[in-house]
């Protein structure tokens, strides 16, 4: 973009991404306002002559501004947003200013589920072949922390909020894992939701790699829409000739511009279709990148999986407890229903996202014999599976754990799994899933 130099720039939102933003600006613009609706907002690393207004957003903030840039979590639908846009004043995103700023972005990940792990995974692959790589974005440390930093590579989990105001960012390798309903308190429906998780994609060139999910015909479709070259990952075997990576006989085949070969990977230490999934994904990404197979394979023997996702992280009494606090969504739980150990006693609930909790039905039938369900969507949920198994409903998580505990025998698993957002109760997932951990281990 054009330099910063003499511009000013209102930033919203005094978060994570907020903070980087502010930082990274300061020295570059002529003048830096952040905007947080919080009224105790602190003002802890606001850089000299930066200003932090704080409370109920005022359109005036606008004035004179050059550029706005919001933090992931203000939806489109912000005043100052709207009125932005309607002004002529451009409006781009953290990532998207990073990328024009000269961040690297060798490997981008969107989908609903398995973000996290799969850019873990690719982390651990590309410190297997010995690059210095930067590693983030909504994973948690923002792209633009790597501008002018001796990287040679990145790989960064971007998500459909991120990709709203993109206008150049262009992955040299974009992977799209799945797509199923979430964030839908802020998009219309699927439709929309997919529709931005697609831009990944809308600014790549021919020479580019698009990775694609076959399994998943909402993501599949976008197989003869991209520019890029396309391989696909899924459980089946791929149509002859394509390029692709798939499973046979406990490894990872692969087919890709003439190359051919078979990457091992130990499932039992990953279990769930969910992971194989995943493995597949990095796989695949990690080839169209460049990257040998034995560096794949060494880099996936050395992924520990990720906390609060399907975790075992305590047993008492023979009863195994599983902390899956980052399942935020239908898609996701039905992921660790499927990779966890029955009989089940589920804990769900926290802030609705506005999806449709009726294809838990089926697996709580089969799998869960109690579900309990707690939180803001307690009610919600209660009335959308009556019936499926038995329920009972809390007030709070420790509620929740202690009622799982006295249903709980020898050979359960209680499985924290909210299909829900936290912040009815916690800041974010990780905190929740600390809680549950701490209460697991008090019993």
């Amino acid at each position: 973009m054009e330099q910063l130099t003499g511009k000013s720039v209102l930033v919203i939102g005094w978060g994570v991404t907020g903070r980087a933003l502010a930082a990274f600006l300061a020295p570059r613009a002529a003048r830096v306002t952040v905007a947080e609706q919080r009224m105790d907002a602190d003002h802890a690393g606001l850089p000299a002559g930066a200003i932090l207004r704080v409370g109920r957003e005022e359109l005036a903030w606008l004035e004179g501004i050059d550029l706005v840039v919001p933090s992931p979590g203000v939806p489109r639908v912000n005043p100052l947003l709207r009125a932005a846009s309607e002004r002529g004043v451009p409006v781009i995103g953290e990532i998207e200013l990073a990328a024009q700023m000269g961040a690297p972005v060798t490997v981008a990940v969107t989908g609903t589920n398995g973000k996290s792990t799969v850019t873990t995974m690719l982390a651990a692959i590309f410190a297997a072949d010995g690059r210095k790589t930067f590693v983030g974005g909504n994973l948690g440390t923002p792209l633009i922390t790597a501008v002018g930093q001796d990287y040679d590579s990145s790989v960064v989990e971007v998500s459909s909020f991120q990709l709203e105001w993109t206008q150049t960012l262009r992955p040299r390798v974009g992977v799209y894992l799945n797509l199923s309903e979430d964030h839908l308190d802020r998009y219309r429906d699927l439709a929309e939701y997919g529709s931005f998780k697609a831009r990944l994609f809308q600014f790549q060139h021919a020479e580019d790699w698009a990775v694609l999910n076959r399994d998943d015909p909402r993501v599949w479709a976008l197989a003869h829409r991209v520019r890029a070259r396309v391989v696909s990952f899924g459980l089946g075997a791929p149509a002859e000739g394509t390029a692709a990576v798939w499973p046979q006989e406990g490894a990872l085949r692969y087919a890709l511009e003439g190359r051919h070969g078979v990457i091992p990977w130990d499932r039992r230490r990953l279990p769930g279709r969910h992971n194989l999934a995943n493995a597949l994904a990095a796989a695949a990404a990690a080839l169209a990148a460049g990257i040998e197979p034995d560096a794949i394979a060494r880099g996936l023997a050395g992924f520990k999986g990720l906390a609060h996702r399907v975790e075992l992280v305590h047993e008492k009494n023979g009863v195994r407890f599983v902390d899956d606090s980052k399942g935020t969504n239908v898609g996701a739980v039905l992921e660790a229903l499927e990779a966890v150990e029955p009989p089940i006693i589920l804990l769900a609930g926290g802030v609705d996202k506005g999806g449709d909790y009726g294809p838990l039905r089926a697996p709580l039938q089969a799998r869960v014999k109690a579900l309990i369900v707690f939180g803001a969507a307690r009610e919600a949920m209660d009335a959308a599976l009556s019936g499926a198994t038995r329920i009972e409903v809390r007030s709070n998580l420790e509620q929740a754990l202690q009622c799982a505990w006295s249903l709980a025998e020898r050979g359960d698993t209680i499985l924290l799994s909210p299909a829900c957002s936290s912040f009815d109760q916690f800041s974010n997932y990780a905190e929740r899933g600390r809680r549950f951990k701490e209460l697991a281990r008090a019993l």
